[in-house]
């Protein structure tokens, strides 16, 4: 019997049910919620019980594990608990060595892959230093992906809001149309930029990789930091596999891998070099 709800909560939601939502996400994404995080899960998953109509934790939690929801309610209940925090050239430092690395690469096919690509920003700050160094028709492509397929989405409509933080007036006039009468306040991606990436739904969790051509340069920012030590290896082994020798994998600031020499070694601020033949 499921335990009452808590006076301020339309729905119980005890220990046992906290537990077993950690479970099913770090099985279906490898993320490790920490034991803090009870209240967060409540919030964000309360509004899927309602949409879909069930009276607790309990009930929406079963019908996942019988596999009664579907794959679409899988989806749905890792869109909920993924977060997705991100800005145009969040972590500044990362781009100046991302231009150097494009001019020593120019003149030869590049691929790309920005994991985590939320909302677009990412990949689009990509795109945009790819044009400022090498120009649109460079034959770089950029591959851009996420778990989540809601923010993925939005990535694909390149749709933001004009005072977004990030873009300089010169970036604004470059890269991105105003929109005029009832879109008053928004910009979109021009449509030079959006043909350098390629959206694509995936999980790192995923058995297979089948991403084709190995990259060159990996962007894969603060991703790491919600994976447990054996999840991140994991990960990183096959990372490396995705990666051509020499190619660079840019993480976020607070991720450090200095440990795993024998797949990465540190090239500068966060940037490291795939090692091996």
């Amino acid at each position: 019997m499921a335990a009452p709800a808590a006076p301020d909560r339309e729905f119980s939601f005890d220990r046992p049910d906290f537990e077993r939502v950690r479970e099913l996400i770090y099985q279906r994404a490898g993320i490790s919620l920490q034991p803090g995080k009870q209240a967060m899960v409540y919030s964000r998953l309360s509004r899927r019980l309602r949409e879909t109509g069930h009276r607790s934790f309990a009930e929406y939690l079963a019908q996942l594990e019988r596999g009664g929801a579907g794959e679409a309610e899988w989806q749905e209940f890792v869109n909920c608990l993924t977060t997705n925090l991100t800005s145009f050239f969040r972590e500044e430092h990362h781009f100046p060595l991302l231009a150097q690395a494009l001019q020593q690469r120019r003149g030869k096919p590049l691929r790309m892959w920005c994991n985590a690509a939320s909302t677009g920003e990412e990949p689009y700050s990509l795109a945009m230093t790819v044009a400022e160094t090498l120009g649109e028709q460079a034959g770089v492509k950029i591959l851009a992906s996420d778990i989540d397929t809601k923010v993925l989405a939005a990535a694909s409509r390149g749709v933001y809001d004009a005072d977004a933080r990030g873009l300089t007036p010169e970036r604004l006039k470059a890269h991105f149309l105003r929109g005029m009468g009832a879109n008053a306040g928004a910009i979109r991606v021009k449509p030079e930029l959006q043909r350098l990436i390629e959206f694509r739904s995936f999980n790192l969790m995923s058995p297979s990789w089948s991403l084709g051509e190995p990259f060159d340069i990996v962007f894969c920012r603060n991703v790491m930091i919600y994976f447990d030590a054996a999840t991140q290896r994991r990960v990183l082994d096959s990372m490396h596999r995705a990666m051509k020798p020499g190619g660079l994998l840019f993480v976020g600031h607070s991720e450090n891998f200095t440990d795993m020499r024998e797949l990465f070694r540190l090239r500068g601020k966060t940037v490291y070099e795939r090692v091996g033949g």
